[in-house]
């Protein structure tokens, strides 16, 4: 049941990151044929910001697939945090060949400003590219509207502390790139009506520092899951409920919980057990425990120990 449960949420952002990686790539193509005809520095952003997207999908889907592998003897808490190496690696392409690219472009354009036209091409490929990122926002906000619901947590707050980092990857970059296709259309109808080029190029440098924000944003969220990112309140409230509402745990006095990859825990716990035991019993009663704690879709691992009769119980 458990691992049926990670299967279905594994390939629902997998459908996430294929979806984005589509979008990204029809609207990739069609920005950089607009920004050829119209010369439009934001149209040239915004083409950057896609095929950084685009490439970033491939990371994304690489940190689904590598992170969803069984543990083994090599790697005795699984792949989980390949998760966080890979989503790593699509925030600092977003950064450079997104932001970066960006913003040199606009103050190119704003030491030498190159005419532009065909602005009716650069108005259409905005629309349609905000059609197909919106489609791939839609599919991004519905499953982490789903997790949070799940959790009881507002969706924002699930995009920034979710455990997930290819969700949050996809929502924020969609998200961004929303915004970043008003800014263009902004300098582009600018540049159309004053006949100058500088809103053009101050829309391409805002869209540079707008994707520098969310790369550096997901960069230290991966960067904090790596070094061990602690649970939430929620979460161990959540998991304690679930140790002590077992028939053969008294008491829990110890609760250790870390994140070893997207929606997988490392729980260790020091319990007292109902009843008196015989010593020959107590391990095989805390072993079987752990395997059924094992069960649950999160619980990666479960190790148990037995708690002092003067350790205070915890309470939650």
């Amino acid at each position: 049941m458990a691992e049926t449960e990670k299967r279905k949420k594994s390939g629902s952002t997998l459908l996430t990151v294929i979806v984005a990686f589509a979008a990204n790539t029809l609207v990739a193509a069609a920005k950089s044929v607009a920004a050829v005809l119209s010369g439009s520095a934001s149209m040239a952003a915004e083409a950057a910001h896609s095929w950084a997207d685009t490439g970033n999908q491939v990371f994304l889907f690489l940190a689904e697939r590598r992170s969803a592998r069984p543990r083994d003897k090599s790697h005795p808490m699984g792949y989980g945090r390949e998760a966080y190496v890979w989503s790593m690696f699509a925030a600092f392409g977003l950064f450079t060949a997104g932001a970066v690219v960006s913003i040199m472009h606009g103050v190119q354009q704003i030491i030498e400003p190159e005419p532009a036209s065909d602005f009716v091409v650069a108005y259409v490929v905005l629309g349609v590219a905000f059609v197909l990122e919106g489609i791939s926002f839609a599919q991004a906000f519905r499953q982490t509207r789903k997790a949070a619901h799940e959790l009881e947590r507002h969706t924002l707050e699930q995009v920034l502390i979710s455990s997930d980092p290819t969700l949050r990857a996809v929502f924020a970059e969609d998200a961004a790139a929303l915004i970043g296709l008003v800014v263009a259309f902004v300098g582009v109808f600018l540049h159309q009506v004053t006949g100058s080029p500088l809103p053009d190029a101050i829309g391409s440098i805002a869209v540079g520092v707008l994707l520098a924000v969310v790369a550096v944003i997901l960069i230290d969220r991966n960067r904090r899951f790596l070094v061990g990112q602690g649970v939430t309140p929620d979460i161990e409230r959540s998991m304690a409920r679930r140790v002590l509402e077992h028939q053969d745990i008294a008491r829990l006095t110890y609760l250790h919980l870390e994140f070893v990859g997207p929606r997988k825990l490392y729980l260790v716990a020091a319990v007292d057990l109902q009843g008196d035991h015989p010593e020959h019993e107590v391990a095989v009663v805390l072993r079987r425990i752990e395997r059924e704690l094992e069960d649950h879709e999160t619980v990666e691992e479960a190790v148990l120990t037995l708690a002092t009769m003067d350790e205070a119980a915890l309470r939650f």
